[in-house]
């Protein structure tokens, strides 16, 4: 598990980022900022037991951002010769002699860049050979088909495995970066009972291999998940509590991130507008972003600015504590950045005492969330309405899987009306959280 398979060592690119500075300088521009990059990947995915694909990737890139007071102008390049290097930087410049000045535009204030940047034992390279990728995905999925003769078909099973490495650089001195790593292993199974089939699946990624769960596992569940839906019935219109399970409470939270970030403020595109200092949930929510956890899969002690990032409370008690930041969208709205262009780092929301079937007994009556599909969320009026898959909870126990149904509401109203967060706490990307449960929705059925 020690093995990294870059084609070049970081130092050189470090190197490579501050000839890009330096050539900047050399052609007029009066402040630069450059982003290189490389990454190398294998994936492979099985179907039915046969081999469906095996793809690898290796990937390069370059980004140079040249500054002309505050015209800006930006090119990039996956070519690494001198000349390319020499081509993109006079591209950049070139660029930015033809566009409009900007006063949000520039570096990010030298005072605000990360200068003590420590290890996050985030790379965890994994000698996976090929062959033995497919038989990790081949238990997978015949984990899933071995639970029931009702799975009958599969989309299939995949084991992933990504390194990249990067070098984040500008003119106020600032020069940083690291290897990452993350690892993947999915199932997508579908289960049939009378005609009718219902689909689910299951991942898992992790930072290090070591921390993912076994194949089988991940396969059982997703298997145990589409079993779970067969026979899965509509529901009349009503007004009813609603649980959003664990992975589907992240994206309300993911929601709840774009309204209050940077770019939809100032251009005035959220239902979040002037929220700083309000309630915006809950009292009973708590939010907060901790950048610097071990192997966290949003962990960075900088930014793509190179601003440092900080440990913060985003929500106290229901409570909006600060928006997410980035130099220019700071600067739009007035205000320091937060460390946060190029998105959120590891946001935990604060879990509270019940399991999922706590929570389902809390609810007495009501929707169980377990799937989500279409986009149906407006970002400046907060409604919500998406169609969902799930269970109808009676007596604090679920009865039977329903379908085909929408769930509506608007977000204000959603985020206020929490009346608890599970410890059936999960990961997905920068964002961990346990379930939802929302005191009211309209669900909409017959």
């Amino acid at each position: 598990m020690t093995t990294a398979r870059f084609t070049y060592p970081l130092d050189t690119l470090r190197q490579i980022a501050l000839d890009l500075l330096r050539q900047a300088a050399a052609q007029g521009a009066s402040a630069c900022e450059t982003d290189v990059s490389e990454g190398y990947g294998q994936t492979a995915v099985v179907r039915k037991g046969a081999v469906e694909t095996i793809e690898y990737n290796r990937d390069k890139s370059i980004g140079v951002t040249a500054y002309l007071g505050q015209r800006k102008g930006f090119a990039s390049t996956s070519d690494f010769s001198p000349k390319a290097l020499t081509d993109t930087v006079a591209a950049a410049v070139s660029i930015a002699r033809f566009t409009a000045s900007d006063d949000c535009a520039g570096l990010a204030e030298p005072g605000l860049m990360a200068r003590e940047i420590h290890d996050l034992d985030l790379f965890h390279p994994w000698d996976l050979p090929v062959d033995e990728a497919i038989e990790r995905a081949r238990a997978c999925e015949a984990a899933a088909f071995a639970l029931d003769p009702r799975i009958v078909n599969s989309e299939g099973a995949g084991v992933s495995t990504q390194q990249h490495q990067f070098v984040v650089a500008n003119s106020n001195g600032f020069a940083a970066g690291y290897p990452t790593t993350r690892h993947y292993l999915s199932c997508a199974v579908i289960a049939e009972q009378g005609g009718a089939m219902q689909r689910d699946d299951w991942y898992a990624e992790a930072r290090d291999a070591r921390d993912l769960p076994a194949g089988d596992a991940v396969g059982r569940y997703a298997g145990q998940r589409a079993l779970a839906r067969l026979s899965s019935r509509k529901l009349k219109t009503m007004k009813v509590p609603v649980l959003f399970e664990a992975p589907m409470a992240s994206g309300l939270l993911a929601s709840f991130v774009g309204a209050v970030s940077g770019g939809s403020l100032y251009r005035k595109t959220s239902f979040l507008l002037d929220s700083l200092g309000k309630q915006v949930f809950s009292p009973l929510v708590q939010l907060s972003e901790q950048p610097h956890l071990k192997k966290g899969l949003a962990s960075g002690y900088f930014d793509d600015d190179g601003v440092a990032t900080h440990p913060r409370e985003v929500v106290k008690d229901g409570v909006l504590q600060g928006y997410f930041l980035g130099t220019y969208s700071a600067r739009k709205l007035g205000m320091k950045s937060t460390g946060n262009a190029g998105g959120s780092h590891n946001l935990i929301l604060q879990s509270g005492g019940l399991d999922l079937p706590g929570l389902l007994k809390k609810m007495g009556r009501g929707l169980l969330v377990t799937d989500l599909m279409g986009q149906g969320i407006n970002m400046v009026t907060g409604d919500y309405s998406r169609g969902a898959a799930g269970y109808w909870v009676e007596g604090g126990e679920i009865r039977y899987p329903v379908e085909e149904i929408t769930i509506a509401g608007n977000l204000r109203a959603m985020f206020k009306g929490i009346v608890a967060v599970g410890k059936d706490e999960l990961t997905r990307g920068s964002r961990r959280c346990g379930s939802i449960l929302i005191d009211s929705m309209t669900v909409a059925g017959n």
